[in-house]
């Protein structure tokens, strides 16, 4: 039996990294992209990622143009505010296989098999598929309810086939749900922060504001995923459970920020090229999150979409005095930061 093709829905930094590292394990690949600079890029320029040599025989097609393939895998790595008009196009759904972050209703609705979730840092360039890995990580491959041996077979095909890539560490996990929240977890404390400060991620943990806001969402979110009765796994050297106790330990924290700092130097969130754009990922992220939370106390995280719609409605660009938007919403509900 011939491998099934994939076809790669967004050519941003997971999706070209995926990308990349499939073609160089023999599949064939198809880039689908909505940008009309990157998809005349990679038609010219090929699939790249740097330091690796440019792969110039990928074929890139234009959304508007792409149908989805009667047998294949289809990896959907478009920002979760793209899945509505992703989906219409999808009329098949059991080959389709998320690599998102957050957590999209209209996505979970679909039912599908399972999903992918990047721990890996790789960021595009905006107009060019052309990726950088700025932090070393994993991409945990798994299911997320109950499959049959055809699905289980198609999430093997995907892991084995890339196993040993030079670009991250695959995973292949039984239930990826408990991935998909810990992910949650760090990505709804880094990012608003991150993308609304407009700096490195390694700034939320030298900058004492920034620092101290960026613990309290961390383990506001670890508070609400627990109370909510969701599993979490270990993802970095600490599992969840053991990095909220580190955050309640008096000068703990302070001494694991430097320890951590320099890996974080220079990597950027999802988040920032959206900052004072028309959409972020906010509501897939710490919206998500207050939902979750019902009458669980989450100031934290109500501040934050706070400061990013604010950025959002007002085209504002990042800016460190936006940090001051979530420190005053935060005393309006009476918690001082």
């Amino acid at each position: 039996m011939n491998p099934l093709p994939v076809h790669i829905i967004g050519a941003g930094g997971i999706g070209t990294a995926l990308g990349y590292a499939l073609v160089c394990a023999g599949r064939a690949v198809t880039m689908v992209e909505q940008d009309a600079e990157k998809l005349a890029a990679g038609q010219g320029d090929g699939l790249q990622v740097e330091g690796h040599p440019a792969l110039l025989d990928v074929p890139f097609v234009a959304f508007e143009n792409w149908q989805a393939p009667d047998q294949g895998i289809l990896l959907q790595c478009t920002k979760t505010y793209h899945n509505a008009i992703v989906l219409e196009k999808i009329p098949q759904k059991d080959f389709l296989i998320p690599v998102q972050n957050g957590y999209d209703e209209l996505l979970d609705r679909q039912g599908h098999f399972g999903e992918a979730i990047a721990s890996f840092v790789s960021e595009c360039e905006r107009h060019r598929p052309c990726a950088r890995i700025t932090r070393a990580g994993e991409l945990h491959i798994g299911q997320r309810r109950h499959t049959t041996p055809a699905n289980q077979e198609i999430l093997d095909d995907l892991a084995t086939t890339l196993q040993g890539n030079p670009l991250f560490q695959v995973i292949r996990v039984r239930d990826v749900l408990p991935y998909k929240a810990t992910k949650l977890m760090y990505n709804a404390a880094i990012s608003p922060l991150a993308a609304a400060a407009g700096v490195d991620n390694a700034a939320l943990l030298s900058d004492q504001r920034a620092r101290k806001l960026f613990f309290s969402l961390i383990q506001e979110n670890h508070a609400i995923l627990k109370q909510a009765g969701f599993k979490l796994a270990k993802i970095g050297p600490f599992h969840p459970d053991t990095v909220s106790k580190i955050l309640r330990t008096p000068g703990l924290p302070e001494i694991m920020a430097q320890f951590f700092k320099p890996s974080l130097r220079g990597t950027y969130c999802s988040m920032a090229p959206d900052m004072g754009s028309a959409h972020t990922e906010i509501d897939a992220y710490n919206g998500y999150l207050v939902s979750l939370a019902g009458k669980f106390p989450c100031p934290y995280n109500r501040a934050a979409v706070k400061m990013v719609n604010t950025i959002t409605q007002e085209r504002l660009k990042p800016d460190y005095n936006h940090l001051f938007i979530m420190q005053r919403e935060l005393q309006a509900q009476g918690v001082q930061p």
